[in-house]
């Protein structure tokens, strides 16, 4: 029930951006391969966690996200992006809901962006439903996997964990500082906490 409640929480509460959702998915599949976990129950739970996290967000998102807009100084949301997040999602919001999967704290934030969006929940499900597949099953079907086939993969567990945790952050690292404005906002935070 606990791998059920975090990868809920993070594909679709504001307060589970934080949550460790690829390498618990790797992991959990990894031990259901040493005989801890069945993966048969272990998939479906996960997929059934990050879909239902994920409408949650998007329903979370429909009904009370733009009130979330009205602090023009809100450290997560900015009042100009309700309409930079509806316009985005009638662009790209198919694509968006499946590769936010793999991403940390976007995929936290991306069905909630897709229901503040009015993106139509038809579309959106079909296209949570896929990413869900990809991302939970596919992440612990991947642990589950090498813990199968590779000899004493359990030397290699946390090596292979923090590759998962550092290509996972790499890409928004990587969009946050190639952005000016981001990298000003971040500098003017780091001023602002100096004693």
């Amino acid at each position: 029930m606990g791998i059920f409640s975090i990868i809920f929480a993070e594909s679709g509460l504001l307060i589970g951006f934080f949550l460790p959702g690829d390498s618990l998915l790797f992991t959990a599949g990894f031990l259901a391969s040493q005989g801890f976990l069945d993966i048969k129950i272990l998939a479906v739970l996960t997929f059934l966690a990050a879909t239902l996290g994920d409408s949650f967000g998007y329903a979370f998102g429909r009904r009370i996200g733009p009130k979330i807009f009205n602090k023009e100084d809100s450290l997560f949301f900015h009042r100009d992006y309700l309409e930079k997040s509806r316009s985005f999602y009638e662009k790209y919001g198919k694509k968006t809901i499946v590769l936010a999967r793999f991403l940390p704290f976007i995929r936290t934030f991306a069905p909630i962006l897709a229901g503040v969006g009015k993106m139509e929940y038809r579309t959106f499900l079909t296209y949570n439903i896929l990413g869900g597949l990809l991302w939970a099953v596919g992440l612990t079907t991947l642990g589950y996997f090498l813990g199968s086939t590779i000899p004493d993969v359990d030397r290699f567990l946390l090596p292979i964990i923090l590759l998962i945790i550092f290509s996972s952050l790499l890409p928004p690292i990587i969009h946050v500082f190639k952005k000016k404005e981001h990298r000003s906002r971040i500098a003017s935070l780091i001023k602002k906490r100096r004693p």
